[in-house]
């Protein structure tokens, strides 16, 4: 199976086929994935250097120039490094893009801490209009990427990262699916989380919901989901910094007495390289460890 940075680069390179407003701005990453869709379209594959500032601004320019920008490289790059341009000429302008991740929260542990990016989707909820899509399978992702490319002048964030689940679900943008029912409490699962998460709970009396998109937060299915189980215990699971969602999922169920856990990266810094197996596990994020610490939560 490819993986979903392989996915992107395939995908985006026929869309740049399909459709004559799209553009592909790039940051060295990857560029090595675009040489042909560089030759096909020599100005609609842009490679700004090692400038991901430029990234940034460029794509704001394509997208006030009427184009449907798609920007790419790893998310440290993406969204922390450029944040003030992405803010100012991005948001502020109030024009659409389409900014593609790859790297998750810590795929490249090697690379150390500047390759690590488990704060970026909280970063982007410091902005106003972004839907944010977190793909759990390469198939998954590239129906979004399709989804976002398609869509309109909207700001949309895609989250690509090596972990993956075995099979796609695939979901309808900005809406939760149950996986299963249960009465105990329900736990949402958010993109590659689902296996792990559906391992850990195995004999659980517990909901499971999968979201792979998380912004806009689908606070009619929450709500539904703890209605319907009677239950006032909701866990998170997320890629990325722990707590992240949990202000949308309190404010779903800000009418319905309930806990909230939530799960994912700490924001301790793990000082250590390994691979991103590794430190799926030292943040308790594998299914041992989310067995753990979500049984304790329920009792």
């Amino acid at each position: 199976m490819d993986t979903m940075r392989e996915r992107f680069a395939t995908t985006a390179s026929r869309l740049l086929d399909e459709d004559p407003r799209l553009a592909v701005v790039l940051a060295v990453i990857s560029s090595d994935r675009f040489k042909d869709a560089a030759r096909a379209h020599p100005d609609r594959v842009i490679d700004v250097g090692i400038r991901e500032q430029l990234l940034v601004g460029a794509t704001g320019g394509l997208a006030l120039a009427g184009m449907r920008p798609i920007a790419h490289t790893f998310a440290s790059f993406l969204v922390e490094r450029p944040f003030e341009q992405v803010k100012l000429d991005l948001d502020h302008q109030d024009v659409g893009a389409v900014l593609v991740s790859a790297g998750g929260s810590y795929d490249i542990a090697a690379g150390g801490r500047t390759h690590q990016a488990p704060g970026d989707v909280a970063l982007l909820d410091t902005l106003d209009g972004w839907t944010v899509h977190v793909p759990g399978h390469p198939d998954e992702a590239e129906a979004l990427l399709r989804h976002a490319a398609a869509d309109g002048d909207h700001r949309v964030y895609v989250r690509l990262g090596e972990q993956s689940n075995r099979d796609p679900l695939h979901v309808p943008p900005g809406v939760f699916r149950t996986v299963r029912t249960g009465g105990a409490g329900v736990v949402l699962a958010v993109g590659p989380m689902l296996d792990a998460t559906l391992e850990a709970v195995e004999g659980l009396d517990v909901s499971v919901l999968y979201a792979s998109t998380v912004r806009p937060f689908d606070a009619h299915t929450l709500r539904a989901e703890v209605r319907r189980a009677g239950a006032a215990d909701v866990v998170l699971v997320e890629p990325y910094l722990a707590g992240t969602s949990v202000p949308y999922a309190a404010e779903a169920l800000a009418d319905t007495p309930h806990r909230l856990l939530g799960l994912g990266t700490a924001r301790r810094e793990l000082r250590r390289y390994g691979t991103w197996a590794e430190h799926v596990t030292a943040h308790g994020l594998d299914p041992a460890g989310l067995r753990s610490r979500i049984t304790a939560f329920l009792r």
